[in-house]
């Protein structure tokens, strides 16, 4: 199973982003071989549509699950419509999220957590 980390660096010391449709990059794990990619996001800089842009960019990825502190309402519904769930934590390091979630502390949210264009401006 793969799992993204929204994160402010590529490594798995780097702090989470708290924003999905806008962080700096995806980190994904595999889970069954703890090997980890990461991809800047391409969407950091869209005049709009980046949550949609982050959800199938993860659906082309096969991720199953994403960790991030925000998600908006098209981000949510796009993430939904993926089949892939959203875990929350806002700060921490994406080695401390994986910790969170394989150890199942962290809370899954079932729809959008803030406003529209909540990141945008933000760094």
């Amino acid at each position: 199973m793969k799992i993204a980390i929204t994160a402010q660096g590529s490594t798995l010391d780097a702090a989470m982003d708290p924003r999905f449709g806008r962080c700096e990059h995806f980190v994904i794990v595999d889970l069954e071989t703890e090997s980890y990619e990461a991809f800047p996001n391409e969407g950091v800089m869209a005049s709009g549509g980046a949550g949609t842009q982050g959800a199938q960019f993860l659906a082309n990825k096969d991720a199953a699950a994403v960790i991030t502190g925000h998600v908006g309402p098209n981000a949510a519904r796009s993430l939904q419509a993926a089949g892939i769930n959203v875990y929350s934590m806002a700060s921490g390091t994406v080695r401390e999220a994986l910790e969170a979630f394989k150890n199942g502390e962290l809370p899954e949210v079932s729809g959008s957590t803030v406003r529209r264009h909540f990141g945008m401006g933000r760094k």
